[in-house]
């Protein structure tokens, strides 16, 4: 992968501009090459430690018309054609941090399945993912808590209402806030990223099983 140079406080600073077109532009120029290099890393990483080909999905904000975008992220998906419809992974930034999820959103037709399998396995879900780990019950909110603040009965609240709400998603990852110096030194946050990856990849499978 060529070299990545982490994230800098001017790519935060994007989310402030004032006005769609200006608030685009910035994106493309400051961010989106950014999740291109990832890309090139992280897609192939993804398929390896999934057994599932992904392919990039980079947001193109493409039904805005007045408001600019509080976010923008890079997605990878086992689908060409898009991302939403299946568990995903994401890179993303918020003005506030940088995000790494495992992603059911919403538009999956296969949540009540995801749902199951967490709950069939939800002793090895809670084993598996690190306390300081967060979850979150919509990726369209900045918010998200810890695993140890949830504990397991606010984790299995989340799996439960993914299958029964219809607007229910469930988000899985890291969040590392814009100050953190990792951000700036982009061998040390792909460092991170690999091993936040390599947790969430093992949860994608768990997603998956069927029994």
């Amino acid at each position: 992968m060529p070299t990545f140079s982490g994230f800098r406080q001017e790519d935060f600073d994007v989310f402030a501009i004032d006005g769609l077109d200006s608030r685009m532009d910035a994106i493309k120029t400051n961010i989106r090459p950014k999740f291109e290099v990832l890309s090139q890393h992280f897609a192939p990483f993804l398929s390896v430690a999934t057994g599932d080909e992904m392919f990039t999905h980079i947001a193109k904000h493409a039904r805005r018309t007045v408001n600019p975008p509080a976010d923008t992220w890079v997605a990878w998906a086992n689908d060409k054609r898009g991302y939403k419809k299946h568990p995903h992974f994401q890179i993303g930034l918020w003005g506030t941090h940088l995000f790494v999820w495992y992603a059911v959103i919403y538009e999956s037709p296969s949540k009540e399945i995801i749902s199951h399998a967490f709950n069939e396995r939800l002793d090895e879900v809670i084993a598996l993912v690190p306390e300081h780990f967060h979850w979150s019950p919509d990726h369209m909110q900045p918010a998200s808590t810890s695993q140890k603040e949830l504990g397991t009965a606010g984790v299995k609240k989340l799996v439960d209402r993914l299958a029964q709400v219809k607007k229910a998603e469930l988000l899985c990852g890291i969040t590392i806030d814009r100050h953190d110096p990792i951000l700036a030194d982009g061998e040390a946050l792909v460092s991170r990223l690999e091993e936040t990856f390599g947790v969430l990849s093992k949860l994608y499978t768990l997603g998956n099983s069927r029994g």
